[in-house]
């Protein structure tokens, strides 16, 4: 893959792993960060930030956005959660519309969020939108980036599950299972969709150099599994019990009612178009998936 590629939010937790893979197969990143100068260096990496012309780029790589948790979801958040997202992605696009020279294509994080809460219904990507507010910003998000269309652009949106890998979701997760207080949340009922780090680096990849990929793709694992499964799993790869619920009122203590009911929705999806597009997985079960990280 020797391309030149922007990575736009690329110093977190997927971006990370995104551009050392990219380099290793042969491309260049550039690093779109508003504090270039203090990033770790790294052969094949550059850092900068976002370049009002886009010419000498092959393809763009958005992963932007604040994170979702970590603080209750009020109007001056959400404000924060829709300008990072929105506002960043519109910013973007406007810059491809400028440039001289379009990239052939943009990889635009999305997230499952979009569906909203589905019960047990298999959701591929023709599957209908929800009417939350992260469905509502999922979806305005996406419609940005489309945009780019406009110009010639292919378009991938990639709606992210939840990322398992050394960090991100799982790191939160750890510290009480690994003392054996861990456990499901509420009833456990509601269904997860989850992938690989490797997995979704890997999928962004095949987006990039696969023409025929292009609209709206479930970036999950094939297999989901419900919250109950998940923590059972996850408790024998640490050879722990996993046998403590966490109520669901409790969560909405922490997090608020809105941030809460994300944590709870049902979203059981499939990951059609990047099966259908010969994408092969490499941790398609959860167990090979955990194992990998933590054994």
């Amino acid at each position: 893959m020797k391309q030149r590629i922007l990575i736009v939010g690329g110093t977190g937790f997927v971006g990370t792993r995104l551009r050392q893979m990219i380099v290793d197969r042969g491309g260049t990143v550039v690093v779109a960060t508003r504090s270039p100068s203090n990033q770790p260096v790294m052969a094949g990496v550059e850092y900068a930030a976002l370049p009002g012309d886009l010419s000498g780029f092959d393809a763009i790589v958005n992963l932007a956005g604040e994170p979702l948790f970590g603080q209750r979801w009020n109007e001056a958040v959400k404000a924060r959660l829709r300008g990072s997202r929105i506002d960043g992605t519109r910013k973007l696009v406007d810059a491809i519309g400028a440039s001289a020279t379009k990239p052939s294509v943009l990889v635009n994080a999305s997230a499952i969020g979009v569906y909203g809460d589905q019960g047990e219904r298999l959701l591929p990507e023709s599957a209908k939108t929800g009417i939350d507010f992260l469905a509502e910003l999922c979806t305005a998000w996406e419609r940005e980036a489309e945009r780019a269309s406009e110009f010639g652009v292919r378009v991938v949106k990639l709606r992210i599950g939840i990322v398992l890998g050394p960090g991100g979701a799982l790191k939160q997760m750890l510290p009480p299972f690994k003392l054996g207080l861990g456990g499901p949340i509420g009833s456990g009922a509601h269904w997860m969709s989850w992938i690989h780090i490797d997995d979704l680096c890997g999928l962004i990849l095949h987006a990039l150099r696969d023409e025929t990929v292009r609209g709206q793709v479930n970036g999950v694992a094939p297999l989901a599994c419900t919250n109950r499964d998940f923590s059972k799993a996850l408790g024998a790869a640490l050879s722990r019990p996993a046998i403590f619920p966490v109520p669901a009122f409790m969560l909405k203590l922490m997090f608020g009612s809105g941030a809460a009911s994300v944590l709870i929705a049902s979203q059981r999806c499939v990951p059609e178009r990047a099966l259908e597009s010969g994408y092969a997985f490499k941790y398609p079960d959860l167990e090979g998936a955990l194992r990998a990280i933590l054994c």
